[in-house]
């Protein structure tokens, strides 16, 4: 066996007990490999795109605050956060908890697109299948801003920047549209059918949009594990044929669904790779890569093995920037770092860093889906966990705080202070029905009395997927008084694994009141740690 065979070997085994590529070593060989998923963390609905020698990388977040993470990468492999198309939901009182809540509205299945004319990036989504949203931006750090509201939705939308400098938009479920926009980005001067899904394929969704070699190419999905390619050599209003691009594709990470959902991207390098989603829950929807071919009549193709999505792949570039996604913040900035998003809009007069973060009681509820400021980080999958350093001193009685795995049921360990007295608890039983109205408000499982005004908490996820089928995935939970020995609390909570929330599950940073506000507590530390 050669040398790279033996390295790509040990790459693979490295793989299979969860290691992640963001974390390892620089291989010490000339031809590195990255192992799928790019990134185990739910970064659904993508958009793709390159400037330059930078690509950029954009998803869906729902209801979280700020929307629409957008990260960054110079290899195609190894990301870090860097922004947020939407500053804030400010589409609704319900992105506030204000009379309501957003659950499963807000930014989804949108465009990223560049428009090299006037140097400026383009983020558009149609938000809860009424209007269009659009922000720009000259960097993609930001700032961005509300650059349009068009009464039409783009539904799934891709943009296109066209030779001429021509926007066009690609759009619709089952029947596709493409919608040329304004010169200035603003409103629609025209909108055209130009595509029904044929009876076997039946429904379609997802739109991504390209000019490649002249020709005009419509990426579509057809959930949950299919992917279609439409092209039309006449122009962005067709007609389009159909041909398949990958057809329930066993998937890089044990029980996932079929890879699908993407977007493509040259290097600067002239090789195309095509970044698509796997649906594995309870860790959320997570990307994996791989290189696409053209043949001679310009049609795309995967080149797959016995219809196996590849685990263990040679970099597109050389491997640069290994940020690594775990790791403590101490809420140090001025601000908070582009991979923490509130649960809906925070009140941002009952939160604050100054050597630490400093989360003041914000929602007199007994409902955690109903109480603001609450602060959430993707989890990393397939194990991972989370600690926080907790300063109670200022706790009132009535007062939660704590950490908790957050989704449509959700569990969590934290502090209960009544009458003048603290414990630390775990509770389990936190959920939400299909219309996102919360069933049950917790059941205390476990308790123990505390005198310190100061505590570790800690959250373990065990999220390898367990979409469709699979054994169930637990979390626990865990205190510690001095930060080094942690006592096990409660019992494991089993995850859930329904996709119609479509995000997965966070670790949560939440203080809430259920008697008065003016409570507070502060988090010193966030860790993340893979065991």
């Amino acid at each position: 066996m050669t040398k790279s065979n033996l390295c790509l070997l040990a790459f693979t085994l490295i793989a299979s007990f969860g290691l992640r590529p963001v974390t390892a070593q620089k291989p010490a060989f000339q031809n590195p490999v990255f192992q799928n998923p790019v990134l185990y963390e739910d970064l659904a609905d993508l958009d793709i795109l390159r400037v330059g020698d930078t690509f950029y990388y954009s998803a869906s977040n729902m209801q979280y605050s700020p929307g629409a993470p957008i990260l960054s990468s110079k290899d195609l492999v190894n990301w870090k956060y860097v922004g947020h198309s939407i500053p804030v939901l400010d589409f609704s009182p319900a992105y506030d908890l204000n009379g309501g809540n957003a659950y499963v509205k807000g930014s989804w299945a949108s465009f990223l697109g560049y428009r090299n004319s006037n140097k400026t990036f383009y983020w558009g989504g149609c938000i809860e299948f009424k209007q269009t949203y659009i922000y720009t931006a000259t960097a993609a750090e930001g700032p961005w801003k509300r650059h349009a509201v068009l009464p039409q939705c783009y539904y799934d939308a891709g943009l296109l920047v066209d030779d001429d400098d021509t926007m066009y938009v690609a759009y619709g479920a089952k029947t596709l549209h493409v919608a040329q926009l304004s010169p200035d980005g603003t409103r629609e001067v025209k909108s055209q059918e130009v595509f029904t899904a044929p009876i076997g394929v039946d429904y379609i969704e997802g739109s991504r949009f390209y000019k490649i070699n002249g020709s005009y190419y419509i990426f579509t999905t057809r959930p949950p594990n299919d992917e279609y390619v439409l092209k039309s050599t006449t122009g962005p209003f067709g007609p389009y044929t159909m041909q398949k691009l990958v057809i329930n594709a066993k998937a890089p990470i044990p029980y996932g669904g079929g890879p699908h959902q993407g977007g493509i991207v040259e290097t600067q390098k002239g090789d195309w790779y095509y970044m698509a989603f796997v649906d594995a829950y309870p860790n959320g929807r997570i990307p994996v890569l791989a290189p696409l071919t053209w043949d001679a009549d310009g049609w795309p193709s995967l080149n797959l093995t016995d219809n196996t999505w590849p685990t263990a792949l040679p970099y597109p570039l050389s491997p640069q920037d290994k940020t690594s996604h775990t790791g403590t913040d101490h809420f140090r900035g001025t601000t908070l770092s582009p991979e923490w998003e509130w649960n809906h809009n925070p009140d941002n007069a009952k939160w604050s860093l100054h050597n630490g973060l400093k989360l003041q009681t914000a929602t007199v509820t007994n409902d955690i889906y109903a109480a603001r400021n609450t602060l959430t980080h993707r989890i990393l999958g397939p194990v991972s966990n989370a600690t926080i350093e907790l300063d109670l001193s200022h706790m009132k009685d009535g007062d939660r705080a704590g950490l908790a795995l957050f989704r449509d049921s959700t569990a969590w360990i934290g502090i209960v202070r009544d009458n003048g007295s603290l414990r630390v608890a775990m509770e389990d039983n936190l959920t939400m029905d299909e219309h996102w109205k919360t069933t049950a408000t917790g059941t205390e499982v476990a308790s123990a009395p505390i005198t310190a005004h100061k505590i570790w908490l800690r959250a373990s996820a065990d999220t390898t997927s367990n979409f469709r089928s699979g054994p169930d995935r637990t979390g626990t939970f865990a205190y510690s008084l001095d930060g080094k020995t942690f006592t096990p609390l409660g019992k494991p909570f089993a995850f859930t694994r329904d996709w119609h929330y479509f995000m997965g599950y966070r670790y949560a940073i939440f203080n809430y009141a259920t008697q008065s506000l003016d409570g507070a507590v502060r988090v010193s530390s966030f860790t993340v740690a893979i065991p």
